[in-house]
């Protein structure tokens, strides 16, 4: 947690991660943040920079990107052609073993199109938070910019 300027700053989902196939952001990243950090490869930063800034504000969320995004917009297609799939937190209600019920998150991965599927008011009422975006550096290499 970062205090800047009387506003704090919570860094809980902001990292960059990488293994063999896929890198991994957290959902709180802007996109001028993901275009600062040392840790993101440069293809990505030219993706970022070549098509995807030329639909989207700098200051939007990867989150908020992905929670409103739609199935007939070219940021959908640049994202289905980099194979990216978000890691998305929703709201389930378990019963304890006396039977008291208890709300509770499960984790999910789900493809693009799974997201897109899900309309805006079932996001809103399973409480749908997106947590992670898995982009695959198969779909990144692939990618000609």
């Amino acid at each position: 947690m970062k205090i800047k300027d009387n506003v704090t700053q919570y860094e809980d989902f902001k990292y960059v991660l990488q293994d063999t196939g896929n890198i991994y952001l957290g959902a709180c990243f802007s996109y001028e943040e993901l275009l600062e950090q040392e840790m993101v490869p440069f293809k990505l930063k030219a993706i970022l920079t070549h098509y995807i800034l030329k639909e989207a504000a700098p200051d939007t969320t990867l989150e908020s990107q992905f929670y409103y995004l739609s199935g007939d917009t070219f940021l959908y297609e640049t994202f289905k052609q980099l194979k990216i799939r978000v890691k998305v937190q929703k709201q389930v209600e378990t019963k304890t073993l006396f039977g008291k019920r208890k709300i509770g998150y499960r984790e999910e991965v789900l493809s693009l199109k799974e997201l897109v599927e899900v309309n805006l008011a079932k996001k809103k009422a399973c409480g749908m938070l997106i947590r992670e975006i898995i982009i695959s550096k198969l779909g990144m290499m692939t990618f000609s910019v």
